[in-house]
């Protein structure tokens, strides 16, 4: 390491203390997990922010009941006899 200044050298030194630290049994999802969790929590985000505007927009009228002949198509009801 003929090529390396001081600090260089210094600054390296303290990265492999620190890199031997690091327990090897341990596993981290790091930089690219957090990334992937934003991107899905912000795709769940929009999702429920469309549904909310579709559901909005939905003009559900329930339709009248007709006579009870046409909606039983015959069967009895309880109580009419």
């Amino acid at each position: 390491m003929p090529d390396m200044s001081a600090s260089a050298s210094l600054a390296m030194t303290h990265v492999v203390t620190l890199a031997e630290e690091l327990d090897k049994d341990k596993v981290t999802p790091g930089v690219l997990g957090f990334i992937v969790f934003a991107v899905m929590a912000l795709a769940v985000w929009g999702l429920m922010k469309s549904m909310n505007r579709h559901m909005g927009r939905v003009d559900f009228k329930e339709a009248p009941k007709a006579d009870g002949a046409a909606v039983d198509s015959g069967a009895e009801r309880p109580g009419s006899n």
